[in-house]
């Protein structure tokens, strides 16, 4: 299940740079084609690498919802629980040892 989710993550990771390299090409291709002036190709450029980085944040924030769920599902404790069960269980066993 783990490596389903790493692929589709790598691939989302692709699309991305993909979409970057796709941008610059069409933004050659629009300076040529419309006689886009130097700032105003640069101002597309700006836009669309906006939202391919939102686009990753986007990605991120929904793999690691889904990795949530995958925990969830399969009934793994986070970091967190198990850290604070393994301090519980070390402090019954001082205890135990003092008694």
């Amino acid at each position: 299940m783990f490596d389903q989710l790493e692929k589709a993550f790598l691939a989302g990771l692709g699309a991305v740079a993909l979409s970057k390299k796709k941008t610059e090409e069409l933004l050659a291709e629009l300076k040529e084609s419309y006689r886009m002036s130097e700032e105003e190709g640069k101002a597309f450029l700006e836009k669309t690498q906006d939202m391919v980085q939102e686009g990753r944040k986007r990605l991120a924030e929904m793999s690691e919802t889904e990795v949530k769920k995958v925990v969830d599902k399969l009934g793994l404790v986070s970091r967190e629980e198990f850290d604070s069960l393994l301090k519980r269980v070390e402090e019954l066993e001082e205890k135990q040892r003092r008694d």
